[in-house]
């Protein structure tokens, strides 16, 4: 048996996958994020553990004879958030996570020194590591002071289960530290930021062995014998391990609580100037693309928030059939943005409202402001020289029929759903475990699922759709300068 724990924004995800890559059973711990001050997002790392725990425990209920027969695990993790620890393992503050732009003034300046997007092949987000780490340095040099070890926060995860300061490459990548094309830290722009080598962990690929589970864990959790830690990936790269997106030109869309965009590539592509994430694969020689919207499902709980309607009855009040844009539209950005703006200031915006503007509309809106914020990652990605023919839909949003035909026509490509199964971060976790504790071929492993149906792009709705995105385009810059 294999075990994948995926460490969310919202919850830890722990589940277990026999030697057939047949998932057993799941189960999860729920989380919650603090917002002490605008524009910032924080977790106790403490809380991880605690929502491992609960999760495994759930798992280890429900199939206490398989999960002692774990001999692998592997990770997956929330990117970019910065989990400062001192000489003796203790944490110095809460983690700073992905979607906290608190630090776009440093970010601005790293951005600024050429050194950081030649290496990285990035433009340096507010919601990179290396901002971050800049802004303690700055407002709490205290702390900054004492930091001995910089973790993401899967490999905190890891240092509990094993003891070990690892991490991989596709998680490293989003930290505005890591040589991309040449997969190692860069001292240089470590010390640009006041940090050295020592004060990071060793790097792997995501197939390889990262640690061992501690043995007083592996008691306790009922297993008996080595068991081997992965080195795993970040959340995306292992969604894309899950989903089989690993070879050149394969892409997915996920809709979770950001917005994501994923083409596998053969070789290194950098273009910072376009708001690509150019990244690492988790797979060894192998690297990827992908456009990132702040809020996804994000935006659609946050209409629910305000109409105190559940989102499920919001979609469901639009029926099945996609309808032309009404002319209302939303601008996502809840939290700032992305790809293609860089902006962690702008807000977002409905326009177009009149008297005969229902709370459908705004439904409708918020869908094609999302969907709309996805065809702005698609360009994006062409520009950066990757073509996509097809995508495959994951995340909570999928689920919905409507969404799903909306970014379908948005985008102008089809959207594969795969079947009945559960293909997103846990399971590509698994999947390394799997590899890390086997030395299985990654390629053989990480294949796509069975395609269930397939939604088209509306060939009707194909100018309207065209209209209503040239909309959307031309409000960020209107607007730009009102939310500064």
């Amino acid at each position: 048996m294999y075990l994948g724990l995926d460490l969310g924004t919202s919850g830890v995800k722990a589940m277990l996958i026999d030697g057939d890559q047949k998932i057993v059973g799941s189960a999860n711990g729920a989380l919650d994020v603090s917002r002490p001050h605008s524009g910032w997002s924080e977790q106790e790392p403490a809380h991880w553990v605690r929502a491992t725990e609960e999760a495994v425990a759930g798992l280890k209920a429900k199939h206490p004879k398989e999960f002692a027969a774990v001999k692998g695990i592997g990770l997956s993790g929330q990117m970019h958030g910065a989990t400062l620890i001192d000489a003796s393992d203790k944490v110095l503050r809460p983690c700073i996570l992905w979607n906290d732009t608190r630090s776009h003034v440093e970010a601005a300046e790293l951005d600024a020194d050429p050194r950081f997007r030649v290496l990285t092949g990035n433009i340096v987000f507010p919601g990179f590591t290396a901002p971050k780490l800049a802004w303690v340095r700055k407002h709490e040099p205290e702390t900054f002071a004492k930091v001995a070890k910089v973790l993401l926060p899967k490999d905190y995860l890891r240092l509990w289960l094993t003891g070990e300061y690892i991490s991989e490459m596709s998680d490293s990548a989003g930290t505005s530290w890591l040589d991309t094309g040449k997969r190692g830290w860069s001292s240089e722009l470590l010390a640009a930021t006041g940090l050295s080598r020592e004060q990071m962990p060793a790097l792997v690929e995501g197939t390889d062995q990262a640690g061992r589970l501690r043995s007083d864990l592996a008691a306790q959790w009922g297993i008996s014998g080595s068991v081997v830690v992965a080195g795993g990936a970040g959340d995306n790269a292992a969604s894309a391990c899950g989903m089989g997106t690993v070879s050149d030109g394969a892409a997915f869309v996920s809709l979770g609580t950001s917005g994501v965009l994923f083409a596998a590539n053969g070789s290194y592509l950098p273009k910072p100037e376009s708001a690509v994430h150019a990244f690492c694969h988790a797979l060894p020689n192998t690297w990827h693309q992908m456009g990132v919207i702040l809020s996804a499902t994000d935006a659609l709980n946050w209409h629910s928030g305000v109409t105190g309607k559940s989102a499920a009855d919001l979609t469901g009040e639009l029926g099945e059939t996609l309808k032309a844009p009404s002319g209302v539209t939303f601008l996502p950005y809840l939290s700032g943005e992305r790809t293609p703006h860089n902006d962690a200031v702008i807000r977002g915006a409905f326009t177009g409202l009149g008297h005969e503007s229902s709370r459908a509309v705004l439904t409708q809106a918020v869908l094609e402001g999302v969907a709309f914020a996805i065809r702005d990652n698609l360009e994006a990605l062409r520009s950066a020289g990757t073509g996509i023919a097809r995508v495959t839909a994951i995340g909570g949003g999928s689920r919905s029929h409507y969404w799903l035909a909306s970014i379908a026509s948005a985008l102008g490509v089809p959207v594969d759903l795969p079947a009945d199964g559960d293909f997103g971060a846990a399971f590509g976790a698994a999947r390394l475990g799997l590899i890390a504790a086997t030395g299985a071929d990654p390629i053989a492993v990480c294949t796509p699922p069975m395609t269930a149906g397939t939604i088209e792009p509306v060939a009707a709705l194909k100018d309207a759709y065209e209209d209503a995105y040239k909309r959307y385009r031309a409000l960020y810059p209107a607007i730009k300068s009102l939310a500064r």
